[in-house]
């Protein structure tokens, strides 16, 4: 149970040096739709949809492989 009490923190840890050495605003342009961010959080973002994605398509192959 320490053990993964110390893989949080540390992981934590990574995650707030990666935002905060991340601050920097970027402007994304996708057809007509634009917003600005910053870059930590815009990473964060895609990995989530990405994950969110992964998700599904794992799902419903699944789904379409036990037929």
């Amino acid at each position: 149970m320490k053990t993964k009490m110390v893989v949080t923190g540390v992981l934590a840890f990574m995650v707030l040096v990666f935002l905060l050495q991340n601050t920097a605003i970027v402007s994304i342009q996708f057809l007509f739709w634009s917003v600005s961010m910053s870059r930590s959080l815009l990473i964060l973002l895609f990995i989530g949809v990405g994950m969110i994605i992964g998700w599904l398509l794992s799902g419903y192959l699944n789904i379409k492989l036990k037929k």
